[in-house]
């Protein structure tokens, strides 16, 4: 079974597991095939239940599922709410599952060198230009320069393709984010002249840009793209309805 799930390949401290899904090994049908884990896209709810199932015998208990909303929150279980408001949490506790849910947006894992503290963060671009990952450093009980962060599935510099309002997001905060995107040559036979600007993002380098400014150097992961690995992965942007991949991490005892 291990065999559809993808396990950061990072220097984490050997209490810290990690378990990413793909979009295989489960139940669900087209266009959710077949380990759809979102319970929010239409698919059918006993098939959504069962692929969770699926998942959940790889765990030490059940994820904290999020409603997640392209914010800058993170939870933990102990606030006691079922599907709560977030995109992100944390925990101390071992044993206990923080999941995030992505289909081209991208998903961080956070944990510190000691093995004591981990956190899941949904980072579209929304929330990684608001600010969650720095919002999930500064949750850490330890200095960011002793904090790990691994890349999850996202989409890829060469498909993720955005308007103006995303590249000044941005460029206006950090100029030298303007190195993660590349602007797009308007074709010959289109009739608009610099109406409709566009760029391909890096989230990739979006996000390890972010991290490294706040002392965060640990980064691993990266090197996905959901868009064009249709075999492996969901992606929102190329198939609209489509299903969600989770991202898992907890501590052991």
């Amino acid at each position: 079974m291990l065999a559809n799930y993808i396990e950061p390949n990072w220097p984490a401290p050997k209490n810290v597991r990690a378990l990413q899904t793909t979009r295989l090994g489960g139940v669900s049908v087209f266009p959710f095939e077949s380990l759809n884990l979102g319970a929010h896209v239409e698919d059918s709810e006993v098939n959504v239940r069962e692929n969770r199932k699926r998942l959940q015998e790889l765990l030490p208990s059940a994820p904290l599922w999020l409603q997640q909303v392209h914010g800058t929150s993170l939870v933990t279980k102990q606030m006691g709410q079922r599907c709560p408001e977030a995109d992100g949490s944390i925990t101390q506790k071992t044993n206990e599952v923080c999941t995030v849910m992505t289909a081209d947006c991208l998903p961080v894992l956070l944990c510190d060198e000691a093995g004591t503290q981990v956190a899941a963060v949904h980072a579209g671009w929304r929330g990684l230009a608001d600010g969650i990952l720095e919002e999930a450093v500064g949750q850490f009980k330890c200095s960011p320069d002793s904090i790990l962060a691994w890349l999850g599935p996202a989409i890829g510099p060469n498909a993720f393709e955005v308007g103006k309002s995303v590249y000044d997001a941005f460029c206006s905060q950090n100029l030298l984010a303007s190195g993660c995107f590349v602007k797009q040559v308007n074709q010959p036979n289109q009739e608009y002249v610099g109406v409709l600007e566009k760029w391909h993002a890096d989230i990739y380098a979006l996000a390890k840009l972010r991290l490294n400014s706040i002392g965060l150097s640990q980064v691993y992961g990266g090197d996905f793209c959901t868009y064009t690995d249709e075999e492996r992965f969901f992606s929102y942007r190329r198939d609209g309805k489509t299903g969600r991949m989770a991202s898992c991490i907890w501590l052991t005892d």
